[in-house]
């Protein structure tokens, strides 16, 4: 998916929770989503929790979109034509509905419900997603992960995971990157991750186990789901710093909800992310727009994609300054 923003100072701030807390509980704060149009004149639009000003990354995790139900013959689905990415993973995860996938390593895939396809676009890569014709809605999250300093500059990877579900009190986990809830997922990360889909039963109670070193944050999609001590409403992330070595979820209605779980380790290093790449400096993105618009080798080329690849923006009349989380309260 292509990141429409390009005015990082428009990004604005989440909500701090305030309220009764115990010592003990770890602080919650919320990320409220902001609206935005992936472009077009039937422009599929998407709630957008990461980044803000508030907080960059939530681990390694740097970026999520979260989008419908969309009903297409509505909205048009979704028709990214070829675009790039450097310096990140991307990880697309659908509710419902199905999209196609090609990039210039000559991956040919399908997105579906309950798998996952992971790109790896260190150096450079470019893809394309559109949603299948006999889809009816669509739904889902895209999420992106910032690599590494060490490993910024990966080859191009394409993985595909289906995992197993488990059923743990009363809610269904799907385990798509790290482990959770006796799963680990098989997909290769540059950094330790965690992500996995939850579904709780109506008004039942999840408490899991998780690693202290991480932090993590909640993206509720349906249902409104007390973590730890703060109700998360729908499209509403929740953040929680590392420390804490079990997250409890309640779902607070009287019908299953889901949610999305992704935590990681702080990610201690400065990042620049413009469009749709992330570097460590103004002249990284600038390169990188550069070499996009020039047909560069760095990306490569989707030849039977049906129409030409997306212009990148103009680049914004400022230097572009890294950018880190605030420290952990």
């Amino acid at each position: 998916m292509s990141n429409a923003e390009t005015d990082v100072a428009a990004l604005r701030c989440g909500e701090l929770v305030e309220g009764d807390r115990s010592a003990e509980a770890p602080a919650v704060d919320v990320l409220s989503a902001r609206e935005v149009p992936l472009g077009g004149p039937r422009a599929l639009r998407v709630r957008r929790t990461l980044p803000q000003r508030a907080r960059t990354l939530i681990g390694a995790w740097c970026f999520a979109d979260h989008y419908g139900p969309h009903e297409v013959a509505v909205s048009g689905g979704m028709n990214m034509p070829p675009h790039p990415h450097t310096g990140l993973q991307t990880v697309s995860w659908l509710f419902s509905g199905e999209v196609e996938h090609r990039d210039t390593l000559g991956t040919h895939a399908f997105i579906r419900p309950g798998e996952m396809n992971l790109m790896t676009g260190g150096h450079g890569i470019a893809h394309s997603e559109v949603s299948t014709p006999d889809t009816a809605v669509l739904h889902g999250v895209q999420l992106w992960v910032a690599l590494p300093g060490e490993h910024r500059h990966a080859a191009r990877d394409f993985q595909h995971c289906v995992p197993e579900p488990a059923q743990v009190d009363g809610a269904g986990v799907r385990v798509f990157l790290g482990s959770l809830a006796g799963r680990t997922s098989p997909v290769r990360t540059f950094t330790p991750l965690l992500g996995a889909e939850i579904v709780i039963e109506p008004r039942a109670t999840l408490t899991l186990a998780v690693d202290t070193t991480f932090e993590h944050g909640l993206l509720v999609d349906t249902g409104d789901i007390r973590l730890i001590d703060t109700v998360l409403r729908p499209a509403e992330l929740g953040y929680v710093p590392s420390g804490a070595d079990t997250l409890t979820m309640v779902n607070e209605t009287d019908a299953p909800a889901r949610a999305v779980l992704i935590g990681g380790p702080p990610f201690g290093e400065e990042i620049v992310m413009w469009w749709n790449f992330v570097g460590r400096s103004h002249e990284d993105v600038v390169q990188a727009r550069e070499e996009w618009e020039a047909s560069s080798d760095r990306f490569g080329v989707i030849e039977d994609f049906p129409g030409g690849p997306l212009p990148a923006p103009a680049l914004p009349n400022a230097v572009i300054r890294p950018r880190r989380n605030p420290p952990t309260r």
